[in-house]
């Protein structure tokens, strides 16, 4: 199959991966995304003047990233050997990775393998392995029935997606018609807002069947043992987050060697709702490491 006419990455198992790269200079950040999220979620990053040279990729299968020859190959580890192909081509040795949701896991697992290629860690809405478990903590749901229902929700995303990805279809215009309304008043236009929208359109056009895949072979991770992880690391939480609970969060940073724990009255889209606090979470992070922009 030959790649289409974008910038990508060959990862070891000889599958294709669009990347993206905001051109900027600074800092190495990867960003290691929510499953199925584009870079457009991080909207402050895309601007090249934003203090960090910022990489990422499009997940396996997803936009136009080749699915793997061998469809087993969507693991954490798999992702794990995309990140890494990605700052291969980026021409990055070390880095910073910013990880959202099981792009967390995803970090992680790349950190354990390769210790030396990571400065540090900015960990937004997720932890290090077993991802089920932290599912529906502030709607009470009993710890013990977490991980079998996030397994049905995950496998049911291929018949609860379309309809979901039709109200977000919607929601993309009507965001883009506000603020161009706004725009008209004087008012700039909000990177929240603007994130909402691309990544509203990026998720509508996903093959849900295969997301559902992807979801649930992520949610296949043993848990892990972090004490490799003796560089520095920031564990952001939302306090409303149905799908990586608030305390859960806050133990996985005390189980870290050298971790800071920030809590924000927020859900899971904590990069949409929070984009200039994360920034200056990463920037704050950037400087506890040994790295110079």
């Amino acid at each position: 199959m030959s790649a289409p006419a974008v910038p990508g990455a060959v990862s070891r198992d000889g599958t294709w991966v669009r990347t993206w790269d905001n051109g900027g200079s600074g800092y190495p950040v990867v960003i290691s995304n929510g499953m199925g999220a584009p870079p457009s979620a991080w909207p402050l990053l895309a601007d090249p003047d934003c203090g960090v040279h910022a990489v990422s990729w499009y997940h396996r299968g997803l936009d136009v990233s080749e699915r793997p020859d061998d469809v087993d190959r969507i693991s954490v580890e798999d992702h794990a050997a995309d990140l890494a192909a990605v700052m291969d081509a980026a021409g990055m040795e070390r880095a910073i990775l910013v990880g959202w949701s099981l792009g967390v896991n995803v970090a992680f697992a790349f950190a354990r393998d390769h210790p030396g290629r990571v400065a540090g860690i900015l960990a937004v809405g997720g932890r290090a392995g077993d991802p089920f478990p932290i599912l529906f903590g502030p709607t009470g749901v009993l710890r013990e029935w977490r991980e079998p229902l996030g397994r049905v929700g995950a496998w049911a995303l291929r018949w609860v997606g379309p309809p979901v990805a039709a109200a977000a279809a919607m929601v993309a215009p009507v965001l883009d018609t506000f603020q161009a309304f706004a725009a008209l008043g004087g008012v700039p236009p909000a990177p929240g807002l603007t994130a909402t929208s691309a990544a509203a359109r990026e998720f509508a056009a996903h093959p849900w069947t295969w997301y559902s895949q992807l979801v649930l072979a992520a949610g296949e991770q043993e848990p892990m043992d972090t004490s490799f992880a003796t560089f520095p690391v920031t564990v952001v939480a939302g306090v409303l987050d149905n799908l990586a609970a608030n305390d859960d969060l806050r133990r996985a940073a005390r189980d870290l060697p050298d971790a800071r724990f920030v809590s924000l009255l927020g859900g899971h889209f904590l990069p949409l709702q929070y984009p200039a606090r994360l920034h200056r979470e990463l920037l704050d992070l950037a400087a506890r490491t040994d790295l110079r922009p």
